[in-house]
């Protein structure tokens, strides 16, 4: 017997199918659309990094900032 997989918390079946099948009739132009609109809010940034280092990069993220001089 395979194992269901595994979906993130707050989600459920009937969700990720209305998302697939969004994305599975979602039109070219409808594609770049929507990947245009979200370069738009620029307020948060993401970086690629190996997972091994995900633990330090957070822990340097949760030290308070320096006070200007």
């Amino acid at each position: 017997m395979k194992p269901k997989d595994k979906v993130p918390p707050r989600w459920y079946e009937q969700r990720v199918r209305d998302l697939l099948a969004h994305y599975e009739s979602q039109s070219e132009e409808g594609a770049v659309a929507e990947y245009e609109a979200t370069l738009e809010h620029r307020s948060t940034s993401m970086v690629k990094l190996p997972n091994d280092r995900l633990p330090a990069v957070r822990e340097l993220l949760a030290k308070p900032l320096p006070k200007p001089f």
